[in-house]
């Protein structure tokens, strides 16, 4: 357990206690080390506690998992739960049997819905609580209302005078990441962490989720997709670029996806039939992992900004998914692009309700910078409910269109 993880707040622990109050079944779902095992013990620290990380109880659970479950004392919480798929139907079965809320809190370093070996197994019995590593706001030890502020129209102007361009501050908070235990660590040990975190995942929890014939080539497909995160995904170039066949290339892109190290982001069309065929857009999770690959530090802001507006736009995107942990589950989300290349960042939608997010690394605001999100708005109509375009000064401007604001990034974590 990780020693560093109880000294921040876990906002998603409010929902993890409603989902054990009424549903048999709860996984807690996110990458290894984000703190999901300190969460399940400090939310329900009277319930027995089994790790499938243990090989022997792993090698019980795969050989008996029936009589591994009905040997279980329960409330029970079964720790990478994903290292043994076998357990899903005896699940079902005890929970069929006895469905009382609460029982069964399993947690899973891969993302157990895009497991095939899942199935349906457990469908209508179980609810699944992503975890991200840490926010800003968690790390600040604010309550990260941003979200909830945005989408209910709270935002407002607020002209302080100053103008600050971004340095070090922002950098450092980029290639630091949101990974617990790196976050003790002077930079350079930082670094080191992120890496054998990556060589003990691709040589360990891969074989787990999937037959690959080489594992070390999942490993440079993740330092290439480093360099490229925030762009828009070429399976074609990145065949190419490996060697590898495309169709390898596409099954590496679903095994990190399972291992929650990658995110594609769709596109949004207000065509909702023409999103599933449009280009997604790639983005690595947690900007400290993805600065090291890419071997980024803080002191090349000036230097490579291309690149750290790339790592920017992704460290906003997960700030703003991980919030909706705890604010609105129901929240899709999108980037957008259309035939003139004009963009939006991030585009989140509730039904037909439509947000925009963009993101800049300047502290000043142009009133150019608003021209995506006003395309956005134009598509969408009646459902558009507002945009922010982040920048790295300190006022709350408004742009051209009342229904947009330009929003310093420190609101991510201070409101």
């Amino acid at each position: 357990m990780d020693a560093a993880a109880p000294l921040y707040p876990r906002p998603v622990q409010r929902v993890l206690l409603a989902a054990l109050a009424d549903t048999p079944a709860v996984a807690i779902i996110g990458p290894r080390q984000c703190g999901k095992s300190t969460l399940a013990r400090s939310c329900a620290p009277e319930r027995s506690y089994v790790t499938l990380d243990d090989e022997a109880i792993l090698r019980t659970a795969r050989e008996d998992p029936t009589g591994f479950i009905a040997g279980l004392r329960d409330p029970v919480t079964l720790d990478e739960v994903q290292r043994a798929p076998e357990l899903f139907r005896a699940i079902k079965a005890a929970v069929d049997r006895d469905r009382r809320p609460g029982r069964f809190l399993l947690t899973g370093s891969a993302d157990l819905l895009l497991l095939p070996q899942l199935g349906e197994s457990l469908a209508g019995r179980i609810e699944f609580v992503p975890l991200h590593p840490l926010t800003e706001a968690e790390k600040a030890r604010a309550p990260g209302g941003f979200l909830a502020a945005f989408l209910a129209g709270e935002l407002r102007s607020e002209i302080t005078g100053e103008l600050n361009e971004p340095g070090n501050a922002l950098a450092e908070q980029l290639v630091a990441g949101g990974y617990p235990e790196p976050l003790r660590r002077a930079p350079d040990r930082a670094r080191q962490w992120h890496r054998s975190y990556v060589r003990t995942l691709i040589a360990r929890d891969v074989q787990d989720i999937a037959r690959v014939r080489d594992a070390q080539e999942i490993a440079r497909l993740l330092e290439v997709l480093a360099l490229r995160t925030a762009e828009l995904l070429n399976t074609a170039g990145l065949s190419h670029e490996l060697g590898l066949d495309r169709r390898t290339v596409e099954h590496y892109l679903t095994i990190l996806e399972r291992l929650i190290l990658l995110r594609r982001l769709p596109a949004w069309h207000r065509n909702e039939a023409k999103r599933l065929v449009k280009t997604p857009k790639v983005h690595l999770p947690d900007s400290g992992l993805a600065a090291t690959l890419a071997g980024l530090t803080a002191d090349e802001w000036n230097t490579r900004r291309d690149r750290f507006g790339h790592l920017l736009e992704s460290f906003v995107v997960q700030q703003l998914i991980a919030q909706a942990g705890w604010t609105d589950p129901d929240l899709r989300f999108w980037h957008y692009r259309d035939k003139d290349q004009v963009e939006v960042d991030l585009v989140v939608t509730r039904g037909r309700q439509t947000w925009g997010v963009e993101v800049k690394a300047s502290a000043s605001v142009q009133e150019a910078d608003g021209r995506g999100l006003l395309r956005l708005a134009e598509q969408c109509g009646e459902d558009f409910r507002g945009g922010v375009l982040f920048h790295s000064g300190n006022s709350t401007l408004p742009l051209r269109d009342p229904r947009l604001l330009a929003v310093p990034l420190a609101k991510l974590w201070t409101m």
